[in-house]
């Protein structure tokens, strides 16, 4: 185990990560942010309360104690952009999603910087996630990996309009069995919206960890904040939540199955 994030053990072949679900910043680090980071504005908030099924269901689930801000844990650490064309955030990012700056004038990471932030944050986290997996794949044989997110329904940033609910991402179809994807795509989301691999169609961690040919599949959720919180700000909405988890708990049920068989 390390400080830098918290593993919670199941008993079946399922790990749910949650990478960006953080909200602690280093003091040494947050010394040199703005007022405007360290209110943490684009973290993937409630992630845990909105999984907080997957316990009695026997699924495994990581998250990080640390802010996307202070490293973005599905990122390539060599610095490669996920979307080329697009508007990508950094590895460490520089800017929030409304593009003001995350730093204080010239207190922008240097390179040396985040090979350290690399090494004390990411590296465990991604430790963690090849050990899990690779327990997982002994046991069990069959593995399903969700990496869990959420994002604020418009961000011109990164698209045009609203986006839709339930924005599923396999890698254009690479990082899971096509099986899989068929099975999710049967469920009736109604009312919410969804899509695959539309805008979202996974990042480093569903493209790196996917492999269907060695019987591990992996998928992204990108979850539109709107079905569960008080837009723009970052209160729960109970009401709200209590209706996406309905079926968001469908959605885990058939990872689940499709784990078992």
């Amino acid at each position: 185990m390390n400080s830098t994030y918290s593993l919670s053990t199941g008993n079946i072949g399922m790990l749910i990560s949650m990478p960006h679900n953080g909200q602690q910043i280093p003091k040494d680090i947050a010394d040199t942010m703005t007022p405007n980071a360290r209110s943490l504005a684009d973290t993937d908030w409630y992630m845990d309360k909105l999984y907080d099924f997957a316990s009695a269901m026997g699924i495994y689930t990581l998250s990080p104690r640390y802010s996307r801000y202070v490293i973005d844990l599905n990122r390539n650490p060599n610095g490669e952009v996920l979307y080329a064309g697009a508007d990508n955030t950094e590895l460490c990012p520089t800017t929030a999603f409304d593009l003001s700056p995350l730093y204080l004038k010239n207190q922008q990471p240097t390179q040396q910087e985040v090979s350290t932030r690399v090494e004390h944050y990411w590296q465990p986290y991604h430790q963690a996630l090849i050990d899990t997996l690779a327990k997982l794949k002994q046991q069990y044989d069959r593995v399903v990996l969700l990496d869990a997110h959420s994002i604020l329904s418009r961000v011109p940033r990164f698209f045009e309009g609203k986006l839709p609910d339930f924005n599923f991402g396999t890698a254009d179809g690479s990082s899971c069995d096509k099986s899989l994807a068929d099975s999710i795509q049967h469920i009736d989301f109604s009312p919410y919206t969804s899509v695959f691999n539309g805008r979202f169609k996974g990042g480093y961690i569903t493209r790196a960890y996917g492999d269907p040919e060695n019987n591990i599949h992996a998928i992204q959720l990108e979850l539109s904040q709107h079905t569960y919180m008080d837009e723009p700000s970052d209160h729960y909405n109970e009401k709200k939540a209590e209706q996406v988890k309905a079926q968001l708990k469908k959605f885990v049920e058939c990872l689940a199955e499709f784990s078992k068989q």
